[in-house]
């Protein structure tokens, strides 16, 4: 059975939701992509306020309880040369360092991120006979870490499947949902008993 690792970039995944009009259930998330073969671990990185308050304590806690591994680093508040304050975190090193010294002890790695900044470690998954699912929406995917992978997944395909119901902001578009087939277009064919790695 395939070995999959999600790897969850949170403020790429949030800024998704926003762009999308819909928000994610991150159990879903989990449940979706783990059904795919035999979870490993998911991981799921984001930035929080020094000191945290009761509302990111209370997700970050939940992200445990459903089974993630949670990866923090400070929200770090700068002011530009006219007065405008800017908070941000930046945690692609420790998403790549995860991706990398994990590796052995997955077959599938599945990328929430559009960021072409992984487009390096995804080629050298690849080189080390990993397989990489990236999954975000198209206008937010850098056409080089699309190119790097193994397979894309759009958000919007998979919305049946990961979306939180009852969330909506009033930019949603309104299109036509692709229905949702019993098996997704970027699962590998099973691999038989003697295979499994």
């Amino acid at each position: 059975m395939e070995r999959i690792a999600l790897f969850i970039d949170g403020a790429n995944v949030y800024a998704a939701a926003k762009r999308l009009g819909w928000n994610f259930d991150h159990r879903k998330i989990l449940e979706h992509f783990a059904a795919q073969g035999r979870l490993y671990n998911a991981f799921y990185y984001t930035a929080v306020p020094m000191p945290i308050d009761d509302k990111q304590k209370r997700f970050t806690d939940a992200l445990t309880y459903m089974g993630y591994t949670v990866r923090t680093r400070p929200l770090r508040e700068s002011t530009d040369e006219h007065g405008d304050t800017s908070r941000r975190a930046n945690l692609d090193v420790e998403i790549v360092t995860d991706l990398l010294t994990t590796a052995d002890r997955y077959d599938t790695a599945v990328l929430l991120t559009g960021d072409g900044d992984f487009e390096r470690p995804v080629e050298v998954l690849r080189a080390r006979g990993k397989r990489v699912v990236v999954a975000s929406i198209a206008e937010m995917t850098s056409y080089e870490l699309r190119n790097a992978a193994d397979e894309y997944v759009d958000f919007k395909d998979i919305r049946v499947h990961v979306e939180r119901p009852g969330y909506r902001l009033p930019s949603e578009q309104r299109g036509h949902d692709r229905p949702a087939d019993s098996r997704p277009f970027y699962v590998t064919a099973p691999l038989s008993d003697t295979d499994d790695r």
